[in-house]
Order: C-alpha cells, then structure tokens, then sequence
C-alpha cells in the first residue's frame, strides 16, 4: 500500500519562462509565481539570460523539457519567429512574438503586449479606441504591438512621432501594409506638440524608465484637448514625468503597470487555460516594484 500511494505522488513541476538580455530585472516571474500559488498549480517560472546567439539553442531547449510557454524579451521578439511552429494571425500582423504556448508538440508564438495595452484601456481607463485618433511616441516593439492592436479595435487615424527617420518610416510601412490602417510618421526633431484632435497619446518609447525616472519626453500639451487621455508603457515607476505633468493639467492618465499586468494574465490564460487571479498578480507586482 506504502509503495502503491508513493508512485502516484508527482514532484515534477510545470514550467514556463522569460528569455531575455538583459534579464535580471524583469518582475514577470514574481507576478506569475503569485498567480500560480493562488491557482494552486505545481507551475514555476524561470528567468532565464540567453544571448542572441544561444536563441536557436534556447528553443530546442524550450522544446526538451517539454516546456508549457515562454515569454520572450528584448532582443528576442522578432528572431524567436523563426523557430516556432506557428505564429498567431495577430502575432504576425505585428511583426514580433512576446509569448510562446505549447499545442501539443508545436510551439505557437503570440503577442500580448498590444492585448495588454488594449485590455488596460478598456478596463481600467474605460477608453474605447473605436473612432479615435492616437499620437504614439516611439517605433520599437512596443509601439508596433500598441498601434496593430488599436487599428485591429477600430482606431480611425494613427500618428507615429520618432526620432530615427529610417526607422519609423519602416514601421509606419509594415503596420499599414498588414493592417491598411490610416497611419503617418512626423518627424521628432523639435518638441511636438500635441494635436488638439488627437483623443489618446501613447508613450511607447523607454523614456522615464528607471533608472532614468527623471526623463520626460519633448512634447507640448498645451494645445490637447482636456478629455485626451495620456498613456505610458514605462510600468517602473509608475508615475512618470509625462503622466505627472498630464494630470497637473487635469488630463486622465494610464501608467504602465496596467499594461504589464494585463499581458501576463492574458499569458497565464494562454498556458494554463484558466482564469487568472489578477488582483493576485497585480498586488504581487506593486510589492516587487516596492508600491504596495
């Protein structure tokens, strides 16, 4: 009976992860770990560097333990596509995967980022972006996920705001070729200012990321209108200098903590196939950062 009753325990543990360089500072773990422990799943989550050379490596490796999902980071999100099975339709209209879920023996690659930013929006700030203009700051990846998925949720006009010509000209072309969306590039040369037609600006570049929490994007609001909501991916600190300076002005503010939160409940869904615990997850992220 002893021996009959100690085969049926199981120790192995369920994983998933983040591949990144850099990656030591990335709080995704401590927010998945808390979710699991409230799901009570025997899931861990591993923070893992893995340097672009060693990516191909990385996934095979994905692959042998028999791995549940991964989270990809910086420099990852582009070159991990092509060493998955499938790309989500969305996934591929951004041009970037940030989550991988396993099917089976396939590998799927997905992208939260955008459905984080969209879910944080639409709960949280109660904004819809149907029939709206949005000004984004920034052409990287997370402006490439944050525009797609406001186009895809009905947004009417898009204006991009970057500083490397090259650079948002190849966006701005890559977003309206997969999304036929009514998007332009102005170029970041001198403050700008702020359209008074515009109804959401995005913040999607690093700018105010610690440790330069001081640093505030050149732009003007002294032409927006009172409604427009001021937005910023920055989730560390929370309130940046942009979103300080907005809410002096009496606008309504989204910080960057609502994003993060959103993309790894969408994630835990994705693996797990449950609901996630997010007031779990978004407590145990505040108290990582040192906010709660």
């Amino acid at each position: 009976m002893m021996a009959e009753n100690y085969m049926a325990v199981n120790y192995r543990a369920e994983l998933v992860g983040v591949l990144g360089d850099p990656v030591a500072e990335n709080p995704t773990g401590v927010m998945q770990e808390a979710a699991f422990r409230a799901a009570g799943l025997n899931w861990r989550y591993l923070t893992i560097q893995v340097k672009p050379d060693d990516l191909a490596d990385a996934i095979r490796g994905v692959r042998a333990f028999g791995m549940r999902g991964i989270n990809l980071t910086i420099p990852h999100k582009v070159e991990v596509m092509q060493y998955l099975d499938e790309i989500a339709p969305d996934a591929q209209k951004i041009g970037a995967v940030n989550t991988v879920r396993r099917v089976g023996d396939q590998l799927v690659g997905e992208n939260t980022d955008g459905k984080g930013f969209l879910r944080g929006l639409q709960v949280d700030a109660k904004f819809n972006p149907a029939g709206k203009r949005v000004v984004i700051l920034g052409a990287g990846g997370a402006a490439r996920a944050v525009s797609t998925e406001l186009v895809l949720a009905g947004a009417t006009e898009l204006i991009i705001v970057n500083r490397t010509h090259s650079r948002g000209e190849q966006m701005v072309n890559d977003v309206r070729q997969r999304t036929g969306a009514a998007i332009s590039l102005v170029p970041w040369n001198e403050t700008f200012v702020v359209p008074p037609e515009a109804d959401l600006l995005v913040n999607a570049t690093s700018i105010g990321l610690y440790p330069h929490g001081d640093d505030m994007p050149d732009i003007s609001l002294e032409r927006a209108r009172p409604d427009l909501l001021v937005s910023d991916v920055v989730f560390n600190p929370p309130e940046t200098p942009l979103l300080r300076a907005a809410r002096e002005r009496g606008h309504p503010t989204l910080d960057g903590l609502s994003m993060l939160v959103y993309q790894g409940v969408i994630g835990f869904e994705l693996w797990t196939g449950r609901d996630a615990p997010e007031a779990v997850m978004k407590e145990a992220l505040k108290q990582a950062l040192g906010l709660a």
